[in-house]
């Protein structure tokens, strides 16, 4: 699984109002600001090192199903 730009900004702002066109980004919320692209692209490689991280879950998962 890869995260995008979309994902990024759901977890950083997930009551946020927006749309993703594209890779460009229309920031609707008047509540909130939008995240600059330095900290949407953090947020990227954040969500994808977490889920990379939890490999071994998903893994053993498989392995032992649930009784």
């Amino acid at each position: 699984m890869t995260f995008d730009r979309t994902d990024a900004v759901m977890s950083l702002k997930p009551s946020a109002e927006f749309i993703m066109r594209g890779s460009t980004l229309e920031w609707l919320d008047k509540k909130q600001t939008a995240p600059t692209d330095s900290e949407i692209d953090a947020e990227i490689t954040r969500l994808n090192k977490v889920y990379d991280d939890e490999k071994y879950k998903r893994d053993r998962a498989a392995e032992y199903p649930s009784i």
